[in-house]
């Protein structure tokens, strides 16, 4: 498993270099990544690990993010590693607000279907705060089981 590891953490890092910065400093990784490994067997005693990891790019001054996966699937028999393949890749997201400001955020994933994904394989939830004013938006993505993803935001009010 710590070949696993290592081919994961190298192809996480891969990932990360793809994405187009514009600033350094404008761009912050959430700190809330997930990791979801599944096995499985396959004819002739070949095991089959595969796992998946997001994580969130977000852009502080103007709250546009990128949502990120890697992959990794490796196959074994017995007595030796025999296919590794790895996919993934950065999906632009519009802004949170619509206006430049200094923003914080957290992200965080739901895990593959279970009882919180009714229609799919589950959504994502950001939390964006405007560090200069007392501001804060909830947004919660989930699939429609339609092939669309719905995605709605909501002003917190402070009392």
């Amino acid at each position: 498993m710590n070949l696993v590891m290592k081919i994961w953490a190298y192809a996480a890092l891969s990932l990360l270099t793809l994405v187009p910065v514009a600033h350094a400093d404008d761009f912050k990784l959430s700190h809330n990544q997930r990791i979801a490994c599944s096995r499985g067997l396959s004819a002739g005693k070949l095991n089959t690990a595969t796992c998946k990891s997001y994580a969130y790019i977000f852009n502080t001054k103007t709250s546009e993010y990128f949502r990120c996966q890697v992959s990794l699937a490796l196959t074994r028999d017995n007595k030796e590693v025999i296919n590794v393949q790895t996919d993934g890749g950065c999906v632009k997201k519009p802004r949170i607000f619509e206006t430049d400001s200094h923003y914080s955020f957290d992200a965080t994933e739901t895990e593959a279907p279970n009882t919180n994904s009714f229609f799919g394989p589950g959504g994502y939830a950001m939390w964006v705060a405007d560090t200069t004013a007392q501001k804060a938006r909830g947004c919660i993505t989930i699939s429609s089981g339609l092939g669309s993803d719905i995605s709605k935001c909501l002003d917190m009010t402070f009392q």
